[in-house]
């Protein structure tokens, strides 16, 4: 299996392959969960002192914030899968 990287703004990278959902952070449920990852040392916050964007939920239970739109975090996954698979 190889390693795919995503960029999610300012130079930050998370493994394509971990990420289970990327979500706005707007809801009350997404707010709960960003909030309980913080008090149990999960949350990686990314967004260099701006707003968050986009929440990005991991198989590991960690949440990274990113201060970029959660479709363009999600277009850059489906375009590098597919660029990853067209080398294949």
């Amino acid at each position: 299996m190889s390693i795919q990287l995503i960029n999610i703004g300012f130079g930050n990278i998370v493994s394509a392959n971990r990420v289970i959902a990327i979500v706005s952070p707007e809801s009350a449920p997404i707010k709960r969960i960003i909030t309980e990852a913080r008090e149990k040392g999960q949350l990686i916050d990314a967004t260099y002192g701006r707003r968050t964007r986009a929440v990005i939920i991991t198989d590991s239970c960690h949440v990274v914030l990113s201060a970029i739109q959660p479709e363009t975090v999600a277009n850059r996954f489906i375009i590098d899968k597919d660029t990853h698979s067209n080398v294949n």
